[in-house]
């Protein structure tokens, strides 16, 4: 397997070559315009970059370049927002210039095994941004079907998911249960929801994600 060690500092890129040991092809390259030659010439397994060495747009031109070989970025002060923003754009690791031997042997195992290297702040942002993104859909899909219910709708939908039945449910609200059943029939249409548990649950999902 062949790697390509980019840096502009050599000690860098003897690090990596040390740290790596000899059971892999080094090539090394230290400037922006050599890499997009070899980039354009070669397909490589899997090419470390030092994040001084490049900025977006140089790396989205090699990223065009060699579509198919898996870049690992590896930053001298990593932080979660350059790492996000370089995973969008393409990277499979990222990780400090420094790692350790260990940790940048498991790294290279673990990419060129088709799968991601991140570190820890950037793993724990990247659940948390995909906690958020989940939590304002389920926000706004539970809004917009509760939406559409009328005010004394509301209030028994509430009621159901408090766990009421529907005669505890008409004497909470001075109605026939009758007519609490009538209202179930409309709420269920509306919400798609068609079972007292399925609306429950959609009402303690607004609960359970309050919009702050």
């Amino acid at each position: 397997m062949t790697i390509l060690l980019c840096s502009a500092d050599d000690t860098v890129i003897k690090r990596w070559e040390d740290l790596l040991g000899s059971k892999y092809t080094f090539e090394q390259i230290n400037t922006v315009g050599k890499l997009k030659i070899r980039c354009a010439d070669n397909t490589f397994d899997l090419i470390l970059i030092h994040r001084p060495l490049i900025d977006t747009d140089t790396f989205l031109d090699i990223r065009r370049t060699t579509p198919m070989s898996r870049i690992f970025l590896l930053s001298d002060l990593p932080d979660e927002e350059e790492g996000l923003a370089f995973l969008k754009l393409g990277i499979v690791g990222y990780a400090n210039t420094y790692i350790s031997s260990d940790r940048l042997s498991e790294a290279v195992r673990v990419i060129t095994g088709g799968a991601v290297w991140l570190g820890q702040k950037v793993m724990q942002r990247l659940i948390l941004d995909s906690y958020t993104r989940a939590k304002e859909k389920a926000i706004s899909e539970s809004e917009k079907k509760l939406g559409s219910l009328t005010k004394r709708e509301r209030e028994i939908a509430h009621l159901i998911a408090q766990g009421q039945s529907n005669l505890e449910i008409a004497a909470n609200l001075d109605i026939s249960e009758r007519t609490v059943k009538a209202h179930l029939s409309s709420i269920y249409e509306k919400t798609g929801t068609g079972s007292r548990l399925n609306l429950a649950l959609l009402v303690n999902r607004l609960m359970f994600f309050p919009n702050n």
